[in-house]
């Protein structure tokens, strides 16, 4: 029997095995989004299949880009006249590229392998990188993710190498950044998530200070969410005004208001631990990127709402 998570109104069904790739095929995900057809888009880190494309019921129905990326970070579908694109954050690239839902290019932002100075060693990629961060830079040193203001407004985090915020125009010209290392508020250890919600408010997954910190556009400081996350990731805002977080150090799911405040939570341990990829579909379901029973070789996995 599936098990059941959540509380009250917030309440699923979980199904681990939802997923189903040819044999083969192998899913090491990272991030998740849906389109306006509630196809699911799982970004792989494998290099012949990075962009996988299923249905809501988990068929795989295609995939896209080989040998585009080196190491596929975040994942949002948006829409932009009329049409559904895809925006995919390769860390390493230190790039933020835009396609089609096919996988045709349409533009690049960045510079494929120009890292800015931020203190980071030039040949230091891991994980734990953001520890050496001495000072903010510019665009990008192993940026994260990817939001849109109303106006077309862009804004990225750079978290692994950089300890900063950056704002581009709706024309992708760079504007200004905002953000230094630390644990004190306005400055990031890990900025890693960024939303805009419907206050036109910029959401910041600050993940190892274990918060989310929230901004005006222009990059002033306009309060702080501890509500016991621990390392917040990324985010997703539905059409209620409901914020769901997974937390990549806690092994859980938190479900809040755009106030806060806490409205459900589950997960605790190393089935959960390491989410690192949230989204809802049309209707409410979410998808999760989590470990599977091979530790950090990640799968999406589908909470169905009840």
């Amino acid at each position: 029997m599936e098990p059941i998570v959540g509380s009250g109104k917030y309440t699923y069904r979980v199904d681990e095995e939802w997923q189903r790739p040819p044999a083969g095929l192998e899913v090491r995900a990272c991030a998740v989004s849906v389109d306006s057809q509630d196809r699911v888009y799982c970004f792989n880190r494998n290099a012949e299949h990075p962009v996988l494309i299923f249905d809501r019921e988990g068929n795989f129905l295609s995939s896209w880009g080989a040998g585009l990326f080196t190491f596929p970070h975040a994942i949002r579908i948006v829409r932009e006249n009329g049409q559904d694109v895809v925006w995919l954050c390769d860390e390493h690239h230190q790039t933020f590229q835009k396609f089609t839902t096919d996988g045709k290019l349409l533009q690049t932002i960045g510079e494929k392998g120009a890292r800015s100075d931020t203190g980071v060693p030039a040949d230091d990629f891991s994980s734990a990188a953001w520890k050496k961060v001495t000072h903010g830079g510019g665009p990008f040193n192993l940026p994260t993710d990817i939001a849109f203001a109303s106006d077309g407004s862009m804004f990225m985090t750079d978290g692994y190498g950089n300890a900063r915020v950056h704002k581009f125009s709706a024309d992708a010209q760079y504007l200004f950044s905002w953000g230094e290392p630390g644990t004190a508020p306005g400055q990031f250890n890990l900025p890693h998530g960024v939303w805009i919600d419907r206050r036109g408010r910029v959401l910041v997954a600050d993940r190892e200070n274990d918060r989310v910190q929230i901004f005006d556009q222009n990059g002033k400081l306009l309060s702080v969410w501890s509500t016991e996350l621990i390392g917040p990731a990324f985010f997703y805002v539905d059409d209620d005004d409901v914020v769901y977080i997974p937390e990549h150090n806690g092994g859980r799911i938190s479900i809040l208001t755009l106030d806060g405040e806490r409205l459900a939570r589950w997960g605790d341990g190393p089935v959960h631990r390491s989410c690192h990829g949230i989204w809802v579909d049309s209707h409410s379901d979410l998808y999760v990127v989590q470990p599977g029973e091979w530790g950090r070789v990640r799968r999406v996995v589908k909470y169905e709402r009840q």
